[in-house]
């Protein structure tokens, strides 16, 4: 019997049926989870108003028919915020949000934050080597060198989907073998076990996986 309810609330559209299979599995069979989509509800014809503009902090999701899109931050931060105070509102103590982009946002119970759980566990362990980072879109990169840029000795920013061809995936990894990089970082939350163990073969790196480290975090607070 699920005796513990935590929300979970993604960028894109609920449910995650890519996520949470694999979340569960360290979360627990006890552990009741219920989703949240700032993007729920919406057409694509009104989820492509969303789409970024030049300046704008990219964010890569997936909707519930299981295709991709890009949005940007400026839009879905009120829409989150709607959805995780909806789910603090109903009584909920811990909703994690689905997503490593930054955001600035609080609650009324205790929101876990991808972000600065992935930073931080990578930070210190990170001293000394070089690393790769891995996010979903080439507009990314250079979001993604300015939030790494402090992190281990030198950084290779790369693009691949977690969403598309995992052709993309392992050019990208092997661009990172190039490198000679020293760990990895799979800097979002579509990124799978099964990615992660296909960039530690190409690389021969240690890679950190988001979800993972994410999920473990959850667990040690719910207990």
């Amino acid at each position: 019997m699920k005796d513990r309810v935590i929300g979970a609330v993604t960028i894109g559209q609920a449910p995650r049926v890519d996520i949470m299979p694999e979340l569960t599995v360290i979360l627990g069979p006890e552990v009741q989870v219920k989703e949240a989509g700032a993007l729920d509800g919406l057409s694509k014809e009104e989820i492509a108003a969303f789409a970024p503009k030049k300046g704008d902090y990219v964010l890569v999701t997936r909707l519930a028919d299981g295709s991709s899109v890009k949005v940007a931050e400026q839009y879905i931060t009120p829409r989150l915020k709607e959805k995780i105070t909806s789910l603090f509102d109903q009584g909920i103590e811990v909703v994690a949000l689905l997503c490593t982009g930054e955001f600035e946002l609080v609650g009324t119970g205790l929101l876990v934050r991808p972000q600065p759980i992935l930073y931080n566990v990578t930070q210190a362990v990170a001293t000394g080597l070089k690393i790769g980072v891995m996010s979903p879109a080439a507009d990314q990169i250079p979001q993604s060198r300015r939030r790494w840029q402090q992190v281990g000795t030198e950084q290779v920013v790369v693009a691949a989907s977690p969403y598309g061809d995992v052709a993309e995936l392992e050019k990208a990894a092997d661009t990172l073998r190039h490198e000679h990089v020293q760990l990895v970082v799979l800097d979002c939350m579509g990124y799978t076990l099964a990615m992660k163990e296909k960039v530690r073969k190409i690389t021969g790196a240690p890679v950190i996986l988001a979800r993972g480290i994410f999920a473990r975090v959850l667990k040690e607070l719910i207990g």
